[in-house]
């Protein structure tokens, strides 16, 4: 992406953004000089790659749990540059026709994931909004298209509210969507946690503080908030890698202990939360 004719309208390619250097971390090419010397600075500090691919297998592996207890619908927020096994990719091999709505503000993700939507039928959708307006989102002629809330849904929210701050309340965003789910839908979240890293925590998030999204870990107690209201799915909020596992090499990746993840049902009655 060096060459200025291919920048989105609005595209600044000289500071680094979130999704184009966890491209650059998972192998990708579409993402620009900036973009690649930040995540150089983040790759210094650890295993970010295999920390990015730990990630991306455990959004299979939810996935495939959800759809396996019959659901058959799934919002993807924050999607990120497309990549291997994408939500519609993993759903279809078992509800072929399963509708995916895609969502996220970035010009870059939007453009690269109408090409690969191209070629798919029309129960998969890319909708350009910013998830810390729901309300835009749920009204979104795509997702009312496509997504019927009266039926159970999987709502994925995989390593996108590490990157909004606690002024904007990621809390109220999960909530949000969490209102409109049928009893029986499924939660999917995938959270950066420096609990077992404070010191390299705060070097990585000066790296991103010059980039156009932010960085903020979160806590164990931090992330398991986000379930408020929720069943939590066995094993609960764990460390990636202990999160069902499939593969040998799902079992211990480096740097598993990074991202917390979980998988919750919405019960058929609310639960008081504290």
């Amino acid at each position: 992406m060096s060459n200025p004719t291919r920048v989105p309208s609005g595209i600044n390619p000289n500071v680094p953004n979130a999704a184009r250097m966890y491209d650059y971390y998972l192998g990708g090419k579409d993402n620009f000089a900036a973009d690649r010397a930040a995540a150089e600075k983040i790759m210094a500090l650890g295993p970010s790659r295999q920390i990015c691919l730990a990630n991306r297998w455990f959004l299979g592996r939810a996935v495939r749990h959800v759809a396996n207890l019959g659901i058959r619908q799934f919002i993807d927020l924050g999607t990120g540059l497309p990549n291997q096994n994408n939500v519609h990719e993993v759903a279809r091999r078992i509800h072929p026709n399963a509708p995916v709505v895609y969502v996220d503000h970035d010009p870059v993700v939007i453009v690269h994931a109408r090409a690969l939507l191209a070629d798919v039928d029309g129960n998969t959708a890319i909708a350009h909004a910013d998830i810390r307006e729901p309300g835009t989102i749920l009204d979104h002629p795509d997702v009312k298209r496509l997504i019927d809330f009266s039926q159970p849904v999987g709502v994925v929210f995989l390593g996108v509210l590490h990157c909004i701050p606690d002024e904007d309340d990621p809390y109220q965003v999960v909530r949000a969507f969490s209102e409109r789910m049928a009893p029986g839908s499924f939660l999917i979240v995938s959270h950066l946690t420096d609990d077992a890293h404070p010191e390299v925590g705060v070097a990585a998030r000066k790296v991103y503080d010059k980039a156009d999204t932010p960085l903020l870990h979160r806590s164990f107690a931090q992330i398991s908030r986000f379930f408020d209201g929720f069943d939590l799915v066995e094993p609960g909020v764990v460390h990636v890698a202990d999160w069902r596992p499939e593969e040998p090499w799902e079992e211990d990746p480096e740097g598993s202990e990074w991202w917390y993840v979980g998988v919750a049902r919405k019960p058929a009655s609310p639960q008081r939360t504290s």
